[in-house]
C-alpha cells in the first residue's frame, strides 16, 4: 500500500560532468548553459526533473500507477481527454468531473502526483501543485565551455557529395565542460503530497530515480555524468523542524586545487547527527 509520507524532507544533490554538455541551451546553439556574470554553470529544473520521468518510464514500463504524463511525443490534451473518459469521471455531475479527473490523474501518473501539472489546457482536469520541487543545479566552481570541431566521414544527400567532388565530409561543432560539479537543493512537502497521493513507495522510486538518473542516459553529447552525493534531511514532522536554507548552509564543497578535472579534488562536508536542529535527521544516501 502506497502509504502517504508523514515527514518533510530537504536535500542536496551533487553530480558531475566530465568532457560532456549537462544542459545545452538552445537559445544559445545548444552551448552549457552558464551563468554570464560569475561563469558558474547551470542546469535547469526541468532537465533533472526529465531524468527522474525517463528512470521511472523505464524501470516501471508505463505500468498502471506510475505512468508518465510528459513523456516523449505525448500529446498531454489526448491523455487529459482520457481522464475524463473513464467510467468513475463520465458519471460525475459536470461540477465535479474536473475533480475527479484530476484525482485520476494523480492516481494514475507518478509525475503528476511528484511533480504536479496544469492539466486545464484542454477538457479540464484541474492544477496540481507537486510536493517533489527540485532548484536549478550550479556548478560549485566556474565552467570554461569548450567549443570542438567534428568531422563525419559521410554526406546527406548526393547533390551535396557532388558539391564536394567526393570527399564527402560534414563539419560540425560539438560543445562540453572540461570537469564540474552541480549542486542541487530539493523539497518534498508532506502536506501538499497527502493531496496528491504521493505516498511512501512513491518517494523510495524517487530517491532510487534521482541516484541512477543518468545510468540509462548515455549519450556522446553527456560525455560521464555521475551522481556523487545526495544528503537528505528528514523532518520529524509535517510541516518540518527546521528553515531549509539552514540546512542546506550546513553542506558544504571546496574543491582541494584549480583547475578542476574530478571528483577527488573535491571535498564535500556533511553535517553529523550531533549539529541537527532538534527533530532533524541526517541521511547520506550516496
Amino acid at each position: 500500500m502506497n502509504a502517504t509520507i508523514e515527514n518533510r524532507y530537504d536535500f542536496v544533490l551533487f553530480f558531475d560532468v566530465k568532457d560532456g554538455n549537462p544542459n545545452g541551451d538552445p537559445d544559445a546553439r545548444n552551448l552549457p548553459r552558464v551563468d554570464p556574470e560569475t561563469g558558474h554553470g547551470l542546469v535547469t529544473d526541468v532537465c533533472l526533473k526529465r531524468k527522474v520521468r525517463n528512470f521511472v518510464q523505464l524501470a516501471k514500463g508505463c505500468s498502471v500507477g506510475n505512468d508518465i504524463f510528459v513523456k516523449e511525443k505525448a500529446v498531454l490534451n489526448n491523455v487529459i481527454g482520457n481522464a475524463h473518459e473513464q467510467k468513475e469521471v463520465k458519471c460525475k455531475e459536470k461540477g465535479e468531473k474536473i475533480d475527479a479527473a484530476r484525482r485520476f490523474m494523480c492516481q494514475n501518473y507518478f509525475d503528476v502526483r511528484a511533480f504536479g501539472a496544469v492539466m486545464s489546457t484542454g477538457k479540464n482536469a484541474g492544477q496540481v501543485r507537486g510536493p517533489v520541487q527540485l532548484t536549478f543545479a550550479r556548478s560549485i566552481d566556474p565552467v570554461v565551455p569548450m567549443d570542438h570541431s567534428i568531422t563525419r566521414m559521410a554526406v546527406t544527400t548526393e547533390a551535396e557529395g557532388d558539391r564536394q567532388q567526393g570527399d564527402n565530409r560534414t563539419m560540425g561543432r560539438k560543445f562540453t565542460i572540461p570537469y564540474a560539479l552541480y549542486r542541487c537543493h530539493g523539497f518534498i512537502s508532506a502536506p501538499l503530497a497527502s493531496q496528491t497521493g504521493f505516498g511512501e513507495e512513491d518517494l523510495d522510486l524517487f530517491w532510487q530515480a534521482l541516484i541512477n538518473m543518468f545510468e540509462h542516459d548515455r549519450s556522446a553529447a553527456h560525455g560521464q555524468m555521475s551522481v556523487r552525493r545526495l544528503v537528505v534531511f528528514k523532518h520529524a514532522s509535517k510541516m518540518g523542524n527546521a528553515p531549509s536554507h539552514r540546512l542546506f548552509d550546513m553542506v558544504h564543497a571546496q574543491a582541494a586545487e584549480q583547475p578542476t578535472r574530478a571528483f577527488s579534488q573535491y571535498r564535500i562536508t556533511v553535517p553529523d547527527q550531533a549539529a541537527m536542529p532538534q527533530g532533524v535527521t541526517v541521511i547520506d544516501k550516496v
